[in-house]
Parts: structure tokens; C-alpha cells; sequence
């Protein structure tokens, strides 16, 4: 039997999940966490043999938990399971140990040949990753382009970035720009994902390196 546990931040995504994998056999949904911090208190009760994890959540996102987990359970099997579908989080989820990447919108089927190839051992990735990453390797960029190393940033994003570099506090810009601070924050937790970073400073570093502003 393999033991399976969710961790995603929305219910609806996890009662989905649940629904799938509910009556397949060998396959056994031993529980969920709405959070990193959730799931690191229940992986040394559960003992799960394969872990579903969203990349974007509150806190600590799924690219820096997912390194974490691989370093205190390295016998544990994580799945991405996420609608981003950039390059740069394939690899930095596989980078930091994730066997399997697959994309929210997957069949029963595929979900259940996922568990079943990560936990034997072999990774995974469904055929919209992999063509990404097949076609990221035929193409590849000089060093120092944001293109193709960073998935792109979009236009709210862009105006939330400039007046983080502008050193406007969080209050501030939702006031700007006429949004509220939890959207404002929202915007800025995409960024961190999308950069591979883990705070502002880190994201205010990669982006003038990256000139990802422009």
C-alpha cells in the first residue's frame, strides 16, 4: 500500500484529490496539510511513502519545502503538483529533490501512474513538463537573459516590483495602486516562486541582476 499525503492550501484542491485517489487500489490518502509548516508536523506521524506538494503556498512556498523534506526524510517520494507550468520551477523543484512534476489539471490516471513511478523509485513528469523541458534544453540562452530562465513576470507584477525597488512598504503600494495589502503580498509571494527566492532582498537582487524589471 502506498501512503499518500496531500499539502496544498486550498481544501477544494485536496477533496479533489481525495475524490481520485479515494478507491484506487494500493494507494492509500493517509491524511493533508494546508501548509509547510502543517506538513512538517505530521511527516514524522504519518510516515507518508509519496508526498503531493503545491509549490505556490503561504509561508514557506513548495521549492524551499520541498529541500527541506529531501534533506530529513530522504527516503520520501515528492510530487509536484502545481498550474505553473515554467521551466525554471521544473527544475527547481526537480533541482531540490522532487521525483515527479505534474500539473493540476491530470487525469486519474496520470496522477495514480505518478505515485506509482516516483514511489518505485523513477521519475516523473507529465508530458506538458516534459515538453517544456525538452524545449528549453534544444534552445539554450546565453548566461545572464532573463528569457528562459525566469518565467515571465506579469504587468501588476512588474508595477508591485518597482515600487518594492522604490522602497515602498507594502501599505503603500496597495494604496498606489488601489488593491488590497493581501493582493499586494500575493503578488509579491508569485515573485519570490517565479525567482527561486526566498524574501524581498533576494527578489530585489535577482531582479536588477536579471534587469527583470525592464
Amino acid at each position: 500500500m502506498i501512503k499518500v499525503l496531500i499539502v496544498d492550501d486550498h481544501k477544494m484542491v485536496i477533496d479533489g484529490f481525495r475524490l481520485l485517489l479515494g478507491h484506487k487500489d494500493g494507494i492509500e490518502v493517509i491524511g493533508h496539510a494546508l501548509d509547510a509548516k502543517e506538513a512538517f508536523e505530521l511527516l514524522p506521524q504519518l510516515q507518508p511513502d509519496v508526498l503531493l506538494l503545491d509549490i505556490n503556498m503561504p509561508g514557506m512556498n513548495g521549492i524551499e519545502a520541498c529541500k527541506k523534506m529531501v534533506k530529513e526524510y530522504p527516503d520520501l517520494k515528492i510530487i509536484a503538483i502545481t498550474m505553473h507550468k515554467e521551466s525554471s520551477l521544473i527544475k527547481m523543484m526537480l533541482g531540490n529533490g522532487a521525483k515527479g512534476y505534474v500539473l493540476k489539471n491530470a487525469g486519474q490516471d496520470e496522477l495514480v501512474h505518478a505515485i506509482e513511478t516516483v514511489y518505485q523509485g523513477k521519475m516523473y513528469l507529465d508530458a506538458a513538463s516534459n515538453e517544456i523541458i525538452l524545449t528549453t534544453m534544444g534552445s539554450h540562452k546565453k548566461k545572464h537573459s532573463p528569457e528562459g530562465l525566469f518565467p515571465k513576470l506579469s504587468r501588476r507584477e512588474k508595477e508591485v516590483l518597482e515600487l518594492i525597488l522604490e522602497e515602498h512598504t507594502t501599505q503603500e503600494i496597495a494604496d498606489k495602486l488601489f488593491i488590497s495589502f493581501g493582493t499586494v503580498e500575493t503578488h509579491r509571494r508569485n515573485m519570490l516562486i517565479k525567482t527561486g527566492t526566498r524574501n524581498t532582498a533576494g527578489l530585489v537582487k535577482v531582479v536588477l541582476e536579471y534587469e527583470l524589471h525592464k
